[in-house]
């Protein structure tokens, strides 16, 4: 099993930028693929970036392209989303997931493990 514990979230102003963490524990070597979806009040779950187990590939919606920047350390089993130029749009549980196979996906079939969430708000 492996758990994901996602933090950095909160209340920022538009303009303003948030960097989220997500840490995992347990047994990571069979995590590949990393990723973060959110989910908006009254909405359905999204994707929002995706990274491959090396680092050097990325996918992300069309919506968050040029302001948001998925990364990871995984020495620290850890995946980071700076979220620069927020909007108010933005607002949303975000949540952190991984997969056991090392595809970039945007299908959250795709993935097996989830974290709980954290709260990012945008005040216009």
């Amino acid at each position: 099993q492996v758990q994901l514990v996602e933090s950095g979230g909160g209340l920022v102003q538009a303009g303003g930028s948030l960097r989220l963490s997500c840490a995992a524990s347990g047994r990571t070597s069979s995590m590949y693929v990393m990723g973060w979806f959110r989910q908006a009040p009254g909405k359905e779950r999204e994707f929002v970036s995706a990274i491959s187990w090396s680092g050097g590939r990325t996918i992300s919606t069309d919506s968050v392209k040029g302001r948001f920047t998925i990364s990871r350390d995984n020495a620290k089993n850890t995946v980071y989303l700076q979220m620069n130029s927020l909007k108010p749009e933005d607002t949303a549980v975000y949540y952190c997931a991984a997969g056991r196979r090392n595809l970039l996906r945007a299908e959250q079939s795709e993935y097996d493990w989830w974290g709980q969430g954290t709260q990012v708000t945008v005040s216009s």
